[in-house]
């Protein structure tokens, strides 16, 4: 009875030890902006970290809705949970200022795709995202040789990546006779994207090009146009690697497109995270900014380009 009773204690004491072991692993998360089919690449470069980080817990967190003060409660809560350091996409940088800092001061901090760089993060991981602009400028002036008028739709107007996608773009058209007369911000309200081209369509006829500035616009854009009877008579440039954005350029319907590479944001990420957990900072350049390239996509490279994205999300 008594040597029942010692081994009934010791398989305690080996779960509690084991449930110890697995709290007592470090937790990286990655917190994105908003729900978005775009962030999958991400989210399978985390999971490609994972397995190469064993001693770690990754967590991979989507926002209930795409706004600042739901993704600061996130990270509050993140925090609370033990969270040992965070990586995050901010919705609105200059209103979650005070929140980043408040995180920032309990957990290291890091940001992609949308900086905060008034706020106390460690590092920015992601794009440039001026440069991405920039190319998007140069697939207009290669599809409008003669000039265009073009409107512009994004989601968050206030965020940094999208101001500077704009403002790359307009630097780069401006001696062109291209002009990006207005950009309409939809809040990453699909309903909304869809409807602000269809107001576009039958308000402003002057358009004859039209940028999609974050990953679902352009398959928006694509919609509209095609309901419209207008796919090819309006030359459209976007952003990202949607699978119709892809195929309206296999079919010649979209000039081209600016991808970036989130997959390797969310795998380099949580390497770079556990580095510093681990003290080792040399991956955390002097300026604070790493800068993963973005690069053209075209009727010339799109299926070799689409071929990778299926093998990193295995189809």
């Amino acid at each position: 009875m008594k040597l029942r009773k010692t081994l009934c204690v010791a398989a305690i004491a080996t779960l509690a030890a084991t449930a110890a072991h697995s709290q007592e692993k470090p937790q990286l998360a990655f917190v994105v902006n908003a729900a978005s089919d775009f962030w999958k690449l991400a989210e399978a470069g985390v999971n490609a970290a994972q397995a190469e980080l064993p001693g770690y817990e990754l967590q991979f967190r989507y926002p209930a809705q795409g706004t600042a003060a739901l993704q600061n409660a996130l990270m509050d809560d993140l925090v609370a949970a033990g969270t040992d350091a965070i990586m995050i996409s901010s919705v609105d940088p200059k209103t979650s200022t005070d929140a980043f800092n408040r995180v920032a001061a309990q957990v290291p901090l890091f940001t992609t795709d949308s900086d905060a760089p008034e706020s106390d993060r460690i590092a920015y991981l992601g794009s440039s995202n001026t440069l991405a602009g920039n190319q998007a400028g140069e697939i207009a002036i290669k599809a409008l040789p003669d000039g265009g008028t073009c409107m512009g739709f994004v989601g968050f107007l206030g965020a940094d990546n999208a101001k500077e996608r704009i403002a790359g773009f307009r630097d780069t058209v401006k001696d062109k006779g291209i002009e990006l007369v207005d950009v309409r911000g939809d809040d990453v309200d699909f309903a909304k994207a869809r409807s602000n081209v269809d107001d576009v369509l039958a308000a402003n006829p002057e358009i004859d090009c039209m940028v999609g500035f974050y990953s679902y616009n352009p398959p928006k854009i694509y919609e509209a146009l095609q309901a419209a009877g207008k796919l090819g008579e309006i030359t459209v440039i976007a952003f990202d690697e949607d699978p119709i954005t892809l195929g309206a350029i296999r079919e010649g319907s979209f000039a081209g497109t600016v991808v970036q590479d989130p997959y390797q944001w969310g795998y380099q990420g949580m390497h770079l995270m556990a580095d510093f957990l681990e003290g080792d900072k040399s991956g955390i350049p002097a300026d604070g900014l790493i800068i993963v390239p973005t690069k053209i996509i075209d009727a010339e490279n799109v299926d070799p380009f689409e071929q990778q994205l299926k093998e990193r999300i295995k189809g």
